[in-house]
């Protein structure tokens, strides 16, 4: 596959709108080629911009235009690390689509902006979040005390106290899915036991496998896509997993609600939810990411 672009942009949000205005800039900086840089929405002939987290999203997408599922439907992948707030890019007409979240982390995002124009089109796979710790190789064994690093957004942080609970490690009075329960709302306050007295740290997403080697942290929470980013194999070095079924994390392809029936966009769906993609995924990630097909 020829990617239109690969950016790594390492900013803090408050620098995502000045992003905006030099994307197109960027792009011809590094050699794009000018559709890049052009508003594709309204032309189905042109590639259709899709800004994606590099694992395993870039990877997959990688995969359906070698495998050739996409047909004449052309992309331009433009992968992205850091902060960069890529449903930002995507309302603001600057992408055609985006890959890397969940729909609860979609649904929060748009809740906490006041956007009503982004729709999901595909759930494609799920990220096992997984605990991980470089001081001990069993949770009972955490002292008390101990430190647990956590993603920084609501979504996720309320999703790695649940798998916390899961462990056993704390309860909350809250069950995930139970009627009434909204995840955006799930915060400390809704622990009511927590034998081990454990402390917890906000972290963004992408550093979270770094703070496996602070000292002050003796257990970290981490997203599927960080931890192989980090060269952790989730399958393997988490000591807890988040169970795959019934699991309502599955990352999804995001469009402008203009684009929702656009015939690149329903091509692409089409593609990423094939069987072709979810035998790729069984194969290649090992139960690390596991096809939303199999949830």
């Amino acid at each position: 596959m020829t990617f239109g672009y690969v950016l790594e942009i390492h900013m803090s949000r408050s620098r995502t709108r000045r992003f905006l205005a030099a994307f197109a800039v960027a792009a011809v900086a590094v050699g794009t080629v000018a559709a890049c840089s052009s508003d594709s929405s309204s032309d189905e002939n042109a590639p259709l911009r899709i800004v994606a987290s590099s694992v395993p999203h870039a990877e997959i997408l990688k995969f359906v235009e070698d495998k050739g599922l996409l047909g004449d439907t052309k992309i331009e992948v433009s992968e992205i690390t850091g902060d960069l707030d890529a449903n930002e890019v995507l309302e603001a007409g600057d992408t055609d689509a985006n890959f890397f979240q969940h729909v609860p982390y979609q649904e929060s995002w748009s809740k906490e902006k006041g956007v009503d124009d982004l729709v999901a089109v595909a759930k494609v796979h799920v990220e096992p979040l997984g605990a991980y710790s470089k001081k001990v190789t069993n949770l009972a064994d955490l002292r008390q005390g101990a430190t647990v690093a956590l993603s920084n957004n609501v979504t996720n942080f309320a999703r790695g106290l649940y798998l916390l609970q899961q462990a056993g490690l704390i309860k909350l009075d809250q069950q995930l899915g139970a009627p009434g329960t909204d995840i955006t709302q799930i915060s400390e306050k809704n622990i009511i036991d927590n034998p081990k007295g454990l402390t917890f740290t906000q972290v963004d997403p992408p550093q979270l496998p770094r703070t496996l080697d602070d000292g002050n942290v003796d257990l970290a929470i981490i997203n599927g896509n960080y931890a192989i980013e980090g060269g952790l194999n989730p399958a393997k070095d988490a000591l807890v997993l988040e169970k795959a079924e019934s699991n309502p994390y599955a990352n999804v392809l995001t469009v402008r609600t203009s684009l929702e029936n656009d015939a690149r966009v329903q091509k692409l769906a089409e593609a990423l939810t094939s069987t072709d993609v979810a035998t790729f995924i069984e194969q290649t990630y090992q139960g690390s990411v596991i096809p939303a097909s199999a949830t």
